[in-house]
């Protein structure tokens, strides 16, 4: 036989189109990243004003007209309401103007980023060395020294979105990319929630009592674990439903792609280009870090909206997987399933 025999027999078009999709997978993977990271700016970040009288709306305008507009500065009433906002994530630092000395209080958290906190105290402190007063930073919501630049929250919920797409995958891979008939479905949802639940518990036993990366309920961490999980899983079973073993490649597009550079782990949303800045919090990556950051830093607040998406893209993707696997008949007679499983009938899948 011919090369060139050879070469078309070898290479199919279906595997052809594969190492396609693999290849758009990568240049996605490095334009989005690349794009993501690469000049992390702040822009618009809530930002606190705590000045006596006129000079609180003084400063808000100055901090206002600041070039490139990395603040969205708004006037609070105290000290301890601004700390409050902080801890409930309205708004990521405050300024606190003491007119009646030369030195003013920056209020950050760290917690929820390093790379911001520290941004916010380079700002602070330019505005003042030019009115000549000086800066003290004072740090609500301190990250643990065991959580180098605050990275410990993304790495674990990276971790169990890997988990969940990787579990999906194998599923798919085992027994066949589209589940046959609604019981199977079923197996393979309860899979994924057994599954969750241990990799969920797992994971929040590894940063907390193990590592001691990351402080807060180990409970909490333990239930987002299995939130994450299941949700990236099922919306993985979904999207192998819909398109075949090509699902797992949209997968990954949706969580590594697009999910984990917008999540807001290595730099806070406020410091991502807008694109990345608009989609991390209703992707399972931004998310769950949000959440994770909230649980171990935040005394749980803000978490609702957050926890709604993971419950979102779980129950979007149990529905999809249900809906999809429901309109399939099992074969018989020993026909095989277009899914790549074999079962014993003559009656071809529908």
């Amino acid at each position: 036989m011919r090369f060139a025999d050879e070469l078309k027999s070898a290479v199919t078009p279906r595997a052809a189109l594969l190492v396609i999709g693999v290849l758009a997978l990568q240049l996605l993977f490095i334009a989005s990243y690349v794009g993501a990271l690469h000049h992390p700016k702040p822009t618009d970040v809530p930002f606190g004003v705590v000045a006596p009288g006129p000079a609180a709306e003084q400063t808000r305008d100055q901090l206002k007209k600041l070039p490139g507009e990395p603040l969205d500065p708004r006037v609070v009433e105290s000290e301890g309401l601004a700390r409050h906002q902080i801890l409930n994530r309205d708004i990521d630092g405050a300024l606190i103007v003491d007119p009646r000395g030369t030195t003013d209080t920056l209020l950050v958290a760290s917690g929820g980023g390093t790379a911001l906190s520290r941004t916010l105290t380079e700002l602070a402190t330019e505005v003042d060395a030019e009115q000549k007063r000086t800066v003290k930073t004072v740090d609500v919501a301190a990250a643990s020294n065991q959580d180098f630049n605050g990275l410990s929250s993304f790495y674990l919920v990276v971790g169990w979105c890997v988990g969940g797409y990787l579990c999906a995958s194998i599923l798919a891979i085992s027994a066949g990319s589209r589940a046959a008939n609604v019981p199977r479905a079923v197996i393979r949802l309860g899979t994924m929630a057994l599954y969750s639940i241990v990799g969920g518990l797992g994971g929040a036993i590894i940063i907390g009592p193990i590592l001691g990366a990351l402080p807060g309920s180990i409970m909490g961490l333990w239930g987002l674990g299995a939130l994450v999980i299941f949700g990236v899983g099922a919306i993985t079973l979904a999207l192998q439903s819909l398109t075949g073993i090509v699902g797992i490649g949209l997968a990954v597009l949706l969580v590594v792609i697009a999910g984990n550079p917008s999540a807001g782990g290595a730099f806070p949303l406020p410091m991502l280009p807008p694109f990345w800045e608009a989609i991390g919090p209703w992707l399972p990556p931004g998310a769950g870090t949000w959440v994770a950051r909230s649980i171990a830093y935040f005394e749980g607040n803000a978490v609702t909206k957050p926890l709604l998406i993971l419950s979102g893209w779980a129950v979007l993707g149990v529905v999809v997987t249900l809906a999809l696997s429901a309109r399939r008949r099992t074969p018989h007679n020993g026909a095989i399933d277009l899914s790549g499983t074999s079962y014993g009938s003559s009656r071809s899948v529908g």
